[in-house]
């Protein structure tokens, strides 16, 4: 659309809402001829009618009703757009709640709240760490860090903003006394260390032939915390499937060696679901779209 066309829709409508071309001139900054001309422009373009004149008033033709209606819509949007780009340029302040996955927010997640406060003095944050579902509407949260697939999740939006893949692994020491496993069906010989959410151990997926395989071999060692996990692969007591972000830098350095690879479930993604606003403030959009940046790519990766 050229920009000749939106200014005769702009005086078009504003004739109506005013009921003359005059008051639609004074409230453009127009002239009552340019007013005039613009509708003139728009019926010719158009080839419809779309004001009945009178010397006394304006009234609108069925043709001028149907675009009326859409044309104030049009106007609407545009204001919104205006208004949402002039709220993206706010500086982020307040109080930002959020809720973490434990080991991710710990490892990841926390540097990236530590720029942010650096950058907007007048930002605070509120970081609850905890891996169980949050009810963000309930329990007053702006956002929420969630691994997996999206959830059926009434009112919230979702953002990817990275991926995480689970990775069997263990130490070059306790490979050196175990023969590796060749396939999952291997790890029942082996000290599987699980990873326990809800009081329930969590299964290892696998793929084998196309088809997703679950496995648990509850050994001695069971733990809620991913992290303690990675520190007991890396110590040598068994073999665990651990997030690639608690993984990665052992995985290049050495320290630990990647298992079943052929086998692994595809990635993860890792999103962030936050309330449903007609417009999101500053301190949640720009907290979600810095951490895009800074996982684009993830330091995992």
């Amino acid at each position: 659309m050229e920009l000749h066309n939106l200014n005769d829709i702009a005086a078009f409508v504003a004739s109506v809402d005013t009921g003359s071309f005059t008051a639609a001139a004074r409230q453009l900054g127009l002239t009552r001829s340019a007013v005039g001309k613009s509708i003139v422009r728009l019926e010719s373009r158009l080839q419809v009618r779309l004001l009945n004149r009178t010397t006394r008033s304006l009234s609108l033709t069925d043709d001028g009703r149907v675009l009326y209606e859409r044309c104030v819509g049009i106007l609407q949007d545009l204001d919104e757009v205006e208004e949402a780009l002039a709220f993206r340029r706010s500086t982020p302040s307040g109080r930002l709640r959020m809720s973490l996955p434990v080991a991710l927010g710990r490892l990841h997640v926390v540097q990236h709240i530590e720029r942010c406060l650096r950058d907007w003095p007048s930002l605070a944050i509120d970081a609850t760490f905890s891996d169980r579902l949050v009810d963000l509407i309930d329990e007053g949260f702006d956002l929420a860090i969630r691994i997996g697939p999206p959830k059926e999740d009434s009112g919230l939006l979702t953002r990817t903003v990275a991926y995480q893949q689970m990775i069997t692994c263990a130490s070059p020491d306790y490979l050196n006394e175990h023969p590796a496993p060749q396939t999952p069906e291997d790890l029942a010989g082996h000290a599987c260390l699980h990873f326990v959410s809800g009081g329930r151990l969590l299964p290892w997926n696998f793929r084998v032939n196309g088809q997703p395989v679950p496995v648990i071999h509850a050994g001695r060692l069971q733990m809620d915390s991913a992290e303690a996990l990675h520190q007991a692969t890396a110590a040598g007591l068994g073999i665990a499937t651990l997030p690639s972000y608690v993984v990665n830098d052992d995985l290049r350095s050495g320290k630990l060696v990647q298992l079943l690879a052929e086998y692994a479930e595809a990635a993860e993604p890792i999103r962030v679901i936050y309330p449903s606003k007609r417009h999101l403030s500053p301190k949640i959009r720009l907290f979600i779209d810095r951490l895009v940046e800074a996982w684009s790519p993830a330091p995992w990766e």
